[in-house]
């Protein structure tokens, strides 16, 4: 008769490899979604500093409006900007058709090159809206001017005008040095900045 050596693991054992099993996929799980949250942070904090530049190349080139847009093109008298709200989860890209450096989301006008002219109404300036990654949403926006120091606001404008850029941060007819934006996903913040020179930072 052969005798048989083989032994299986107890129910102690298989319980307690279980346990470790589960209690190191939490630990990756639990890390995994931390790294992805501050990874999407960075991206759309990316993003948002890019959109920044790529505004600023619009006005430096002093590119054309489409046709599409108003029905008659050319440049806005006031160059291009974006716009942004707290508490959004996304920003404007907008043609500064009166010149005024602030965004105008209605207006009698009958075209971009109409609101130009002195005394006409505003025109509608939206070309696009530009959309965060999801659940990133606009937490503060706070501008800085060495006159009145650091205010925090509901929104603001940033407008490109070439052929420098000539830039302005202006928030309900007040202009401003610096403005911070900053993005909040779960808990977790990232902050871009850019200022009247045109420095563009990600803290």
């Amino acid at each position: 008769m052969f005798k048989n050596d083989q032994k299986g693991f107890t129910l102690l054992e298989l319980t307690v490899v279980i346990a470790i099993v589960i209690l190191l996929s939490g630990i990756v799980l639990t890390n995994y979604q931390v790294g992805e949250r501050e990874y999407a942070l960075l991206r759309s904090a990316y993003k948002l500093a890019q959109d920044l530049r790529t505004v600023e190349k619009m006005a430096m080139a002093s590119e054309m409006l489409p046709s599409s847009f108003d029905g008659v093109g050319g440049f806005p008298k006031g160059g291009y900007g974006i716009y942004f709200q707290n508490a959004s989860s996304s920003y404007i890209l907008f043609a500064d058709c009166d010149g005024d450096k602030e965004y105008d989301a209605s207006g009698a006008a009958l075209s971009c090159a109409d609101a130009a002219i002195p005394g006409h109404p505003p025109y509608p300036e939206k070309i696009k809206d530009l959309f965060l990654e999801e659940k990133i949403k606009i937490s503060n926006l706070e501008l800085f001017s060495t006159t009145t120091g650091t205010t925090t606001v509901s929104s603001f404008s940033v407008t490109f005008f070439p052929p420098d850029p000539v830039i302005k941060i202006i928030s309900d007819s007040h202009e401003y040095d610096l403005a911070t934006i900053t993005l909040t996903y779960d808990g977790k913040t990232k902050t871009v900045k850019i200022n009247t020179v045109g420095l563009i930072e990600i803290d």
